[in-house]
């Protein structure tokens, strides 16, 4: 069940490639696919008997090879495969959360669950599943912490979304190491990982790709860091608590652990990148596989496109859609159309109809457009 639950968040991560230009129906062949010939021989060599990384002697307690470097990968692989989104660079898309409280809930079910992904993967209710819960959380929190003051240099505020992507950034990094490292060394792979993905968040400006959701930074990153922080600080006592014996790393003088993490990564990094690509380019030429999604598609939304249906039905709220100009009128703010529409309601005495609100626009100079339409 513990490998099941790390075989469906992978593919779920990887995915977040597509967002905003993908077609729904290749996309669900696409995961199969990879889940078949990339997802599974990684966890293979990772946590098979025969697998050559465990053979090897490389460390990995509860996936951050199979799971965060391989799926952080494949994002990656799938945006330069896609391209760019419709409008990418301009005010049209910007990078602002839609929905912070989403952000924080969110944050706080993954939190919880990783409880019984890290601890879970000690197979057992023993001192070494206690443990891995204990560095789970501090990581989270010194990760979270972490983040939000790299933010406040810039912004000089305290961001909640920074902490939640601090806390995700410290749950990755400690995932590799949760069953064979201490408290201390926690805190360390906590600041270590927040650090590293916020400024790996920058990554794809210099690449020049549209990685809509970090997912390479926060989580491909992450697990990097994670997992050479192992090597730096697994101690043999700590994988010792169920009776399992290991060189250990750094603390215990197994110095050429860190040799046997760095191939790991590479070989994770290299299997994704490659194999993903390919998938992706084989579908391209396969009639009806294809992943992009059409700038029609794009322009109404994919949800409406191929769903029918919206997460948020309120495109028709009025002064929000006539933000939205083109042209060389004078820009107006979100105060100045509701300003209006409140001087227009006290001329009637009554809240603005949909034909009044139609009247205004045809008397307007300025043509209106909302969700990529142009008002004739």
């Amino acid at each position: 069940m513990n490998r099941a639950d790390k075989q469906l968040i992978t593919v779920v991560l990887a995915t977040g490639g597509f967002a905003e230009r993908a077609r729904i129906g290749p996309v669900m062949v696409f995961i199969f696919v990879w889940l078949t010939i990339v997802y599974c021989p990684i966890a293979t060599w990772t946590w098979g008997l025969n697998g050559w990384g465990a053979a090897l002697g490389a460390l990995d307690f509860a996936g951050g090879s199979p799971v965060h470097i391989s799926s952080g990968t494949a994002s990656l692989a799938i945006a330069f495969y896609l391209g760019k989104r419709r409008g990418y660079g301009t005010e049209r898309l910007s990078y602002k959360p839609h929905n912070t409280t989403y952000v924080v809930l969110g944050t706080v079910f993954l939190w919880f669950g990783w409880f019984g992904f890290n601890g879970g993967s000690a197979l057992g209710a023993n001192l070494r599943a206690g443990m891995a819960c204990v560095v789970t959380n501090l990581a989270a929190s010194v990760g979270g912490i972490t983040w939000m003051l790299w933010d406040y240099r810039l912004e000089r505020k305290w961001s909640v979304v920074g902490f939640c992507s601090g806390a995700i950034a410290g749950l990755v990094g400690i995932t590799p190491a949760a069953g064979f490292v201490g408290a201390p060394a926690a805190v360390a792979i906590g600041f270590v990982a927040g650090t590293g993905c916020n400024f790996a968040t920058k990554l794809k400006f210099l690449f020049g790709i549209d990685e809509t959701l970090d997912v390479f930074a926060s989580h491909g990153i992450g697990g990097m860091i994670g997992s050479m922080m192992t090597a730096l600080l697994a101690q043999a006592s700590v994988a010792g608590f169920d009776g399992t014996e290991i060189d250990g790393g750094w603390p215990d003088h197994n110095y050429v652990q860190l040799g046997y993490q760095l191939a790991e990564i590479c070989a994770t990094f290299a299997w994704s990148f490659t194999i993903t690509s390919l998938i992706c380019w084989v579908m391209h030429f396969i009639p009806g596989l294809r992943l992009r999604a059409t700038e029609e598609s794009e322009i109404v939304g994919i949800d409406d496109a191929y769903l029918g249906e919206f997460a948020y039905d309120y495109v028709g709220i009025d002064p929000e859609l006539r933000l939205h100009r083109i042209g060389s009128g004078p820009t107006m703010s979100s105060g100045d159309v509701l300003e209006r529409d409140g001087m227009h309601e006290k001329r009637h005495g009554l809240a603005a109809s949909p034909e009044m609100a139609a009247s205004d626009s045809e008397t307007s100079n300025e043509p209106a457009v909302g969700g990529g339409r142009h008002d004739q």
